[in-house]
């Protein structure tokens, strides 16, 4: 991830707050329903944002949520044009965040090690 500045980060705060807002009211496939925006990460010149998401249904869901998102990254920009005030909206790309399922591997494995050690 890049080095955040306040502005950055200010701004990458306000793109996931909106996008949590449209993506459930406006995005219609399918396949993008039950994702989570866990970060946004905006480059230093605000031409793009890296928007990290999970998904309910775990990571082969989570990628396909992930091809619907990028495919709607377009229409997703224009809104946020519409809905905040800034002199350039960045492009859109989102990425699968698996952190979550790697934090779940890590701590089924401590408790297993865990209970292993006490046996």
């Amino acid at each position: 991830m890049r080095k955040d500045t306040g502005r950055t980060r200010k701004i990458g705060e306000l793109i996931q707050r909106e996008l949590a807002v449209i993506i459930p009211r406006e995005v219609g496939d399918p396949r993008a329903a039950q994702t989570t925006l866990t970060a946004v990460d905006v480059a230093p010149d605000l031409s793009n944002a890296k928007v990290f998401v999970t998904h309910l249904g775990g990571e082969e869901q989570g990628k396909a949520a992930v091809a619907a998102l990028n495919h709607a990254a377009g229409f997703l920009r224009h809104r946020l044009r519409e809905r905040v005030i800034l002199r350039h909206v960045p492009e859109l790309r989102f990425h699968y965040d698996a952190s979550i399922e790697r934090g779940d591997t890590i701590e089924r494995l401590l408790a297993k090690a865990r209970s292993e050690r006490t046996e």
